[in-house]
């Protein structure tokens, strides 16, 4: 560990890179793929349970009316990050196949990840509250949005609208928020002198997510249907995509003079792309088996936007001020 520390290397990183050679030695699949993903499931829900407990209603409803936030994010989500994906896909057209192509175009256009953009945004010390809220509507709007605009920039498939996505977001999140609150009463002031619990739980469940990820691409043979030389290239497009839409929501949040939690929220909800949103949405809007190379430009960019989040979330966290006091630790009033 004192090594580790010299090298200024983070313990953390280098378990998600076991995890994922894990994932490609021991992939879990079949019924024991079932059985993992009802755990994810159930350590999302405690994350959220966890927020509910821990946010007093007065730090929700300022997440809720941040307008400018809200805004800036929305429009980094759906509106930058898109004529990103439209310029970086012009660009692939030589090097890459059609589908492919289409894959960036289809990434760009998603809802944001909500689960690892919470977590990273409370490893970092920023405004948890705004990126609840903002991840959270921006998965909700999603399920309408993207296939819009994956009508209007792909013009292939059947454009559809999956409404069990709404359902599910408010099982697995909404659910288990609302339950942490009403719980707070009770056990709010127990959470804030346990923080290494919910730290534990962020850690844990991106973990986990990481670990289906690369499972279900093993499992599938996703990653032997390209070439080497096709990997290499989608990996570059997808660090310039993410390179430039984290540059650009760092210098906007700067340009506006938003406040440092407000920033760090909106590097890491205005920056991420949901794999879990992304792949059943695919399955809607593509028909036949061009669904698994569309979808792998999205897995590759899911993986790198954690582990780049990651090394920048516990940097953030290392570095925030001693004072710093986080709203979400109040003790329940």
């Amino acid at each position: 560990m004192k090594l580790l520390q010299k090298l200024r290397i983070d313990p953390y990183l280098l378990i998600l890179m076991a995890t994922m050679a894990l994932a490609a030695v021991l992939p879990v699949s079949g019924e024991g793929a079932k059985v993992f993903g009802v755990v994810v499931n159930l350590a999302i829900a405690l994350l959220f349970f966890l927020y509910g407990a821990k946010l007093s209603p007065r730090v929700v409803w300022e997440g809720i009316s941040h307008w400018r936030l809200q805004g800036l994010v929305f429009a980094s989500t759906y509106l930058i990050f898109p004529l990103l994906g439209l310029g970086v896909a012009f660009a692939a057209r030589n090097v890459l196949a059609p589908e492919l192509v289409t894959g960036l175009v289809f990434l760009s256009v998603l809802p944001s990840t909500v689960q690892s953009s919470i977590a990273f945004t409370s490893i970092a010390k920023g405004n948890v509250a705004a990126a609840l809220t903002s991840a959270s509507l921006s998965n909700l709007s999603g399920v309408f949005i993207t296939p819009v605009l994956v009508g209007l920039l792909i013009s292939q498939g059947n454009v559809g609208i999956d409404t069990s996505s709404i359902v599910s977001i408010g099982l697995q999140i909404l659910l288990p928020f609302i339950l942490g609150q009403i719980a707070r009463p009770f056990i709010g002031n127990w959470l804030a002198t346990r923080k290494k619990l919910t730290s534990l739980v962020d850690r844990g469940t991106i973990i986990l997510v990481v670990y289906g990820a690369f499972s279900e691409g093993t499992v599938e043979g996703i990653w032997s249907a390209v070439s080497l030389d096709e990997l290499a290239w989608m990996l570059v497009f997808c660090a310039v995509l993410l390179a430039l839409i984290m540059g650009i929501t760092a210098a906007l949040g700067r340009l506006l003079k938003f406040d440092r939690a407000d920033r760090i929220a909106i590097l890491f909800c205005g920056s991420k792309k949901s794999l879990a949103t992304g792949i059943p949405m695919a399955g809607i809007l593509f028909a036949g088996p061009t669904v698994a190379l569309i979808v792998l430009p999205l897995m590759l960019f899911h993986q790198l936007q954690l582990f780049v989040c990651a090394i920048l979330a516990q940097r953030f966290g290392n570095n925030a001020p001693a004072e710093l006091v986080e709203p979400e630790l109040k003790p329940a009033q």
